[in-house]
């Protein structure tokens, strides 16, 4: 009967230290959820018309594709902003690499230095490995003309560095 009574009593005590901190952290959880899942649904609409562009070459749809993922991550809100980063950081590089594709440079650099602040110290890798993050800097500029000389030091696609190869000969030939 004692130890019923022990136990029952532990059961309450550890109840009763903060009765409101279960219903904040639910109420929490729950707006947390419901942003997330609200981001996933835009999320998945900009990459049906991503689907699209790649279909068809229409630089239309990327532009259209890259402006939905720029307001998805606007929508995203404080209470989801620490979750999902991984998925979040493959959709906001993903309208990087459609304003390039739809044409818009100068909102691609935009979005990329964006990427880089809501992002600090993290990086995404393509399928052959090469950075994301170096990649675009090339692109953009970012990185200086000498930097081109020692491409074994950074870490873009073959093809890119072949092109930049030519397009610097070019220059100085």
């Amino acid at each position: 009967m004692a130890a019923l009574l022990l136990a029952l009593g532990a059961c309450n005590m550890n109840a009763q230290v903060n009765p409101m901190e279960g219903i904040g952290f639910r109420e929490a959880r729950f707006q947390e959820v419901s942003a997330m899942r609200q981001y996933r649904q835009c999320r998945d609409d900009a990459i049906a018309l991503d689907e699209q562009a790649r279909a068809t070459g229409n630089a239309g749809r990327y532009l259209a594709s890259a402006r939905l993922f720029e307001k998805c991550e606007a929508e995203v809100g404080p209470e989801a902003a620490g979750v999902a980063q991984d998925e979040r950081m493959r959709a906001y590089a993903l309208s990087v690499q459609n304003y390039l594709k739809g044409g818009d440079v100068a909102k691609a650099g935009e979005n990329f230095e964006a990427f880089q602040k809501a992002f600090p110290g993290q990086d995404l890798y393509f399928h052959d490995g090469s950075s994301f993050i170096e990649t675009m800097a090339a692109l953009f500029g970012h990185k200086k003309d000498s930097d081109f000389g020692r491409f074994a030091m950074l870490n873009v696609n073959d093809t890119l560095k072949g092109e930049m190869r030519r397009v610097n000969y070019w220059k100085r030939n």
